[in-house]
């Protein structure tokens, strides 16, 4: 017998304002920076690529292909980890490590990713976060929507095209599991809005419980129904390390060159807090947000979302000695830790110390750094939406449709997610059957080449916290964010260029107006990236174009399903939350 929940009522109600416009046949690209085939990438010159392709390329409206194909072979076992000295605790390794390796292409390769189940009482499957899946929307990773869960000792191959360019990470979609160890980074090599001498890659972020996260979920859901605060996490971590509240451990230690520029990739790849980071007496210069390359700015802290990407570029032009490199939750966020992350960077000129540096003023509010200004200037139709939205109430609990032309539909997550593990959105597909169950939580996007809009408003009647929404398929445009309800006489909206990327902040008590193209069919989830808050089911899918998806093997894919079912009649761990 499988277990049966109920998801609790989490108080979200979503706009989804679908109007119809035509997809602008080329963006609109900054002149400064054209193509030049033979301008080839290097220290002075990363505006540059090659073959005719650079930074001024847009990569949703044209790509490379180097027809280079990069394998990598992921195994996930049982093990434990300690990776800040407090002590053993179990964790699922990749190939034996924690976090599991880099995985890194160039832009234009095509990647094909072996992975293997040997745990032994979980599924799994892997996602690989913010990366668009052109064409290949099987090979999005989430168990429920585009596979089966991958079943103890059977392997599953993920292929797709590097299409983007920049940094990212890759984890289990399987419940909460990748707190416990499956996760790891991602390069796509590219160019880049500015110059630097040396690539330092990846720098992820994150905390670190001394209980499992399968524990922490169990303990979460209580929480969430009761309306009481989550665990504080134990520490956090920097580069996979750290030293805990007694000393034990390592520091993560970098070691620079004084003189030199030096790219670094930011992750926050945290289950439940948002991140600030900050270099004492060395500011950054922000060139990325997500996979979008942005008009540099410089920042002395970023706040960090789970999910959320920034590569940043460091000048080493201070006093040789030690600085600390800092890791401190952002309470403005309400996030909360035990301890905080710290890690060494060091001159090379100078013997590794423990630093005395000084730290910047750190922010006290939860808001997005910026401005996150495109590089591409693209901009997004505003005229019907905003005529719309002058006659829509944004705060209801119950779906209701404004007719204007098209379809404005309003309605509250409450009728939240659950996915069926033994039978996915892409069986339904597949198969050709379209008699989708209301627990999916399915809607359709409008047609090809038309905007898609959405305005999500966190509902009254709920302790208010902020909560990083994050997009498979597709960038999303950032229209606008703010406080308490939306109201389409006040709003701050940016049609024009707006910010773009894959993972945004809706802040506490406030809203998020998001909009994006209808141009990569699939069937593509939207979520909040807190763990435990998709465990319970704050999340939706967005069926995009069917008729026009590439589809994965059939043959392929129902042996993998009846693999999972096969194991799952009598699997010891059945499933308790949504399954994603």
């Amino acid at each position: 017998m499988k277990a049966t929940f109920s998801l609790p009522v989490l108080g979200f109600a979503l706009s989804l304002c679908s109007q119809a416009f035509a997809l602008p046949q080329s963006s609109d690209l900054a002149t400064r920076d054209t193509a030049d085939g033979a301008c080839t990438n290097g220290p002075l010159t990363r505006a540059c690529w090659s073959d005719g392709f650079s930074i001024a390329t847009d990569f949703d409206q044209k790509f490379p292909t180097t027809g280079n194909t990069v394998t990598y072979n992921l195994e996930i076992t049982n093990g434990t980890c300690n990776p800040d000295g407090h002590g053993e605790r179990i964790c699922f390794l990749i190939n034996g490590q924690y976090p599991g390796p880099t995985i890194r292409a160039s832009w234009g390769d095509f990647l094909s990713i072996n992975v293997t189940n040997s745990m032994q009482d979980n599924g799994t499957s892997i996602h690989w976060h913010g990366v668009r899946q052109y064409n290949t929307p099987g090979a999005d990773g989430v168990n429920g929507l585009s596979e089966c869960p991958l079943a103890p000792g059977q392997s599953r191959m993920y292929e797709y095209n590097v299409t983007q360019f920049g940094t990212s990470w890759y984890h289990a979609h399987y419940s909460s599991q990748y707190g416990d160890g499956t996760v790891g980074t991602m390069i796509f090599d590219g160019p880049a809005t500015a110059n630097y001498d040396e690539d330092l890659g990846v720098y992820p972020i994150n905390e670190w419980y001394y209980q499992t996260a399968f524990q922490i979920n169990a303990i979460a859901s209580i929480n969430l129904q009761n309306k009481d605060p989550v665990p504080p996490a134990d520490n956090l971590l920097i580069n996979g390390t750290n030293q805990d509240a007694n000393g034990n451990g390592n520091y993560s230690q970098v070691t620079v060159e004084s003189g030199k520029k030096y790219r670094l990739r930011l992750i926050n790849m945290s289950v439940d807090n948002y991140i600030q980071v900050s270099l004492d007496s060395h500011p950054f210069e922000v060139i990325t947000a997500d996979f979008v390359p942005i008009q540099p700015f410089a920042a002395e802290w970023l706040v960090m979302g789970i999910g959320q990407r920034y590569d940043v570029i460091i000048t080493a032009n201070q006093s040789a000695g030690n600085y600390w490199f800092r890791s401190n939750v952002s309470e403005a966020c309400q996030s909360a830790n035990n301890f905080y992350g710290r890690a060494i960077w060091s001159y090379s000129s100078e013997p590794v110390d423990t630093p005395y540096s000084t730290e910047f003023t750190e922010p006290t509010t939860c808001t997005e750094p910026g401005p996150l200004t495109p590089y591409w200037s693209q901009s997004v139709p505003s005229d019907d939406f905003q005529s719309s939205l002058q006659n829509m109430n944004v705060n209801l609990t119950q779906a209701v449709v404004v007719p204007n032309g098209n379809a404005i539909v309003v309605w509250s997550l409450n009728s939240s997610i659950n996915v069926d593990w033994e039978n996915p959105t892409m069986s339904y597909l597949l198969n050709g059957n379209t008699s989708y169950p209301q627990s999916i939580n399915l809607v359709p996007t409008v047609s090809s080449g038309s905007w898609n809009y959405w305005l999500i408003q966190q509902a009254d009647g709920i302790p208010p916290i902020p909560h990083p929404v994050h997009l498979h398929g597709h960038d999303f445009f950032v229209l606008g964010q703010g406080t308490g309800t939306y109201n389409a006489n006040n709003a701050s909206l940016n049609f024009d260029n707006p910010t773009r990327r894959d993972t945004a902040t809706i802040y506490a008590g406030g809203w998020l107006a998001l909009a994006f193209n209808s141009n990569n069919p699939g069937s593509w989830l939207m979520h909040c990236h807190i763990a435990w808050h998709i465990s319970e089911g704050l999340g939706m899918q967005f069926l995009e174009s069917p008729d026009s998806m590439v589809m994965p093997d059939k043959t392929t894919y129902d042996n993998e399903c009846s693999a999972w079912s096969s194991y799952y009649q009598d699997a010891y761990y059945q499933k308790t939350d949504s399954g994603i």
